[in-house]
């Protein structure tokens, strides 16, 4: 009796699988590490597979970076004041780290194709909302009080991680997110838990 030889549709799943696990490992590295920190053979090592199919599915390191980022897309249609979209920030920051579209906010990126691929997607998905939004508001400077509010956001979900802060390291991303709504929307009162969003 001969072996079975796996047909085209198993090729197939197998590599969909491959290019999932590298795709998951390189986004899981790009943001506990950063893209510079991150190296292809890391990646390769936590997808469990050969790091030379990087080449193969994706053609470099720099283009599976640009892959995690499309991977990371998120809303783009509800900007960072609204709440549930800031809880969602807050909260993935909390689980997986600063993902690859915050930390070209907090460190430049060598690679400058990865960098301004990184820089437009921070903007297309976090500066331009809020720029439509202050826009129509009629608020004064729209683009600088976006990248404000922006920065921000990130500069407080980076704190919330970092252990440098006592009352912030502890608090729950619901209590972060409504907080910091609360302060960026320029609320004068106490800030009820009521108005959390929910998680």
């Amino acid at each position: 009796m001969t072996a079975r030889t796996p047909g085209a549709a198993g090729r197939r799943r197998d590599a969909g699988r491959t290019r999932e696990a590298l795709l998951r490992a390189a986004t899981d590295l790009f943001s506990e590490r950063g893209f510079d920190r991150t190296t292809i053979r890391d990646i390769g090592e936590r997808a469990g597979v050969d790091p030379a199919l990087i080449a193969r599915y994706f053609g470099s390191k720099t283009r599976l970076y640009l892959a995690a980022l499309e991977e990371e897309r998120g809303d783009v249609v509800r900007d960072v004041l609204d709440p549930e979209r800031l809880l969602d920030i807050v909260d993935r920051v909390e689980r997986r780290g600063l993902v690859p579209l915050l930390q070209v906010a907090v460190e430049p990126l060598r690679d400058a194709a990865a960098a301004d691929a990184a820089k437009a997607a921070l903007h297309a998905r976090l500066v331009e909302p809020l720029v439509r939004r202050f826009t129509r508001e009629g608020v004064d400077r729209p683009r600088l009080r976006a990248e404000l509010v922006v920065a921000a956001v990130v500069g407080v979900v980076l704190g919330h991680r970092s252990g440098a802060f006592d009352e912030l390291g502890k608090a729950e991303a619901a209590d972060v997110a409504g907080l910091l709504l609360d302060t960026l929307s320029g609320r004068s009162g106490p800030y009820d838990e009521q108005d959390a969003p929910s998680s």
